[in-house]
């Protein structure tokens, strides 16, 4: 399965830690979104950062 990740608030004001972690799954800008598997790893780095984050499951169906 296949989770959608989008950041929708700031990373200014926050710890170092969590700006990696924002970097790490690929964002960086309020609004910008990146497709992620939803493994142990990813989602522990979403956990981490929830309150900065936005995560939606997405359908597998893409015809591969």
């Amino acid at each position: 399965m296949k989770i959608k990740v989008t950041q929708i608030r700031s990373q200014i004001g926050h710890t170092e830690k969590h700006k990696l972690i924002v970097k790490a799954l690929g964002l960086g800008r309020i609004g910008k979104s990146r497709i992620h598997d939803d493994s142990p790893v990813i989602l522990g780095m979403v956990e981490k950062v929830k309150f900065m984050v936005k995560v939606e499951p997405v359908s597998e169906n893409t015809g591969e």
